[in-house]
């Protein structure tokens, strides 16, 4: 079954909705109580029937205050070729939304150009109008209108737009406008209540209630935004919504669902508040973000490449490659270094990593610590501006030529100087076919084998040695096209 990452803007041309609509009953749940110092095991007596949790929370109070700085986005865009009939914005037509999901084509009328329409939610942050919704609600946008609680209409500017956090700001000129207050995500816990509003299918200040799943949720094309994850239940329409916490604060700025069917089911995703505010001070300073990079390939240490590189548990961020003339470069990290602490910051997984980083400003210096052969060591690099990447040509690595069989399963063939520059690789050894363990772990023809943890190996006999020496499993430092990435692959 397939399988939809889904932004959650209600997008309408010439008023029909662009998802199809879910929905989702609120379960009754518990609210747990204040977190207070753990209460040791024993002091618990077997037989106590006292509940964990008790009561459910009102959230009357928090919505009657903060709810009204939650507005509508409603965007007229570009001119567009018509493609489906509507009502009257605030619902799909219910053929046409029939037809397109079912592989058909509704009836058509009119004929000619429509405009696109579309509408999300979004939310005051100063009283002199400035708002925060997503990216993907305003992106393309000719028009932007802003309607409060009180019907209210403003039209809005678009200041700026980040479509790598999906974070966009917008403006309206007017002055003592109420707002909400900003919290600090780096406090939220799986379990805690939190509440949405917003505006889905176009029911404007809806409110929806749920907790926070989890926490610094990695997704695709994501790598910058460590996303909260919530069982709140959003559908289009509340995109760029804020997700509150029970103090009133917004923690977060509703962006995605996950879902099999495109609908909502049970899955939400924010994009935590501080990162969209750090966005927002810079789109409205400047007009544009800046990041930062080291220039390092990152993933995550599992356990057998923790074992492979003779670290305690799996943690860290595993350094695959290291770019040429980049600050890690120049900072002496290598392929093999596992980053343990960003300044202070101990890291446990590899996303953390380039949030950190892409936060600081270039040339400000940042300590590491690492784990290189055995043992931690303290690094300094100055990170750079992160440029927009440029589209890198893959390169065949299969070729012809005499091979030689390696104990690990794998057929291995030495590479001249002038395979080398033809594969643009400074690697030796080529596989060219693989079976049984190394198969398993993930080894396929074509990689070329760079070295075995912090280790470069130029020889089948190097190869086999390094094998011979490891009592569980190697991690192979290979290239695959033009990455670079450790595979450990289990001995004996």
């Amino acid at each position: 079954m397939v399988v939809h990452w889904s932004r959650i803007a209600v997008a309408v041309l010439s008023v029909g909705i662009g998802m199809s609509s879910c929905s989702r009953n609120l379960a009754a749940t518990t609210e747990a109580t204040p977190a207070t110092a753990p209460t040791p095991a024993a002091a618990i007596p077997t037989n106590s029937s006292a509940p964990i949790v008790s009561g459910l929370p009102d959230f009357t109070t928090l919505v009657e205050r903060y709810g009204l700085a939650v507005v509508n986005v409603a965007v007229i865009g570009k001119e567009q070729a018509d493609r489906e009939l509507a009502d009257d914005g605030q619902g799909a037509d219910p053929l046409a939304d029939f037809f397109k999901r079912f592989g058909g084509e509704a009836p058509r009328g009119g004929g000619g150009h429509q405009p696109a329409r579309g509408q999300g939610s979004g939310f005051i942050v100063s009283p002199d109008g400035y708002i925060l919704t997503n990216a993907h609600v305003v992106e393309d946008a000719g028009e932007v209108t802003v309607r409060t609680t009180d019907r209210r209409e403003y039209t809005a500017k678009l200041v700026g737009v980040d479509t790598t956090t999906d974070v966009a700001v917008l403006k309206v000129e007017a002055s003592g406008l109420p707002t909400v207050r900003l919290g600090d995500p780096a406090k939220l816990k799986p379990g805690e209540w939190v509440i949405a509003i917003g505006s889905p299918f176009g029911f404007e200040n809806s409110v929806t209630a749920g907790i926070v799943s989890a926490t610094a949720r990695s997704m695709p094309g994501g790598g910058y935004t460590p996303f909260i994850q919530t069982d709140v239940a959003v559908n289009p329409g509340n995109s760029g919504g804020p997700l509150f916490n029970l103090q009133g604060e917004v923690i977060g700025i509703n962006s995605q669902i996950y879902s099999r069917t495109g609908g909502y089911m049970g899955l939400s995703f924010a994009v935590p508040i501080d990162i969209a505010n750090n966005v927002r001070q810079q789109l409205v300073a400047s007009g544009k973000v800046t990041r930062s990079k080291i220039g390092v390939v990152i993933n995550d240490v599992n356990a057998q490449l923790a074992e492979s590189f003779g670290l305690d548990r799996p943690r860290g961020a595993l350094i695959n490659q290291v770019q040429a003339k980049s600050p890690g470069a120049k900072a002496g990290l290598k392929a093999g270094d596992i980053i343990l602490k960003v300044e202070s910051t101990v890291i446990e997984s590899s996303q953390q990593v380039p949030v950190i980083v892409s936060n600081q400003k270039p040339g400000v210096q940042l300590g590491l610590e690492i784990w290189r052969d055995g043992k931690t060591k303290q690094v300094s690099v100055r990170p750079e501006e992160l440029k927009p990447e440029t589209e890198v040509k893959q390169a065949s690595l299969r070729s012809n030529g005499e091979v030689t069989t390696g104990k690990l399963g794998l057929t291995i063939r030495e590479l001249s100087d002038a395979d080398q520059e033809r594969l643009r690789t400074d690697g030796s050894l080529l596989v060219e076919d693989v079976t049984g363990a190394a198969e398993r772990a993930g080894i396929k023809p074509g990689d070329v084998i760079l070295g075995v943890g912090s280790k470069s190996l130029s020889t089948v006999k190097e190869l086999q040695e390094a094998a011979k020496a490891s009592s569980k499993s190697v991690a192979l430092l290979i290239q695959r096209n033009d990455n670079q990435l450790f595979i450990p692959v289990p001995v004996g």
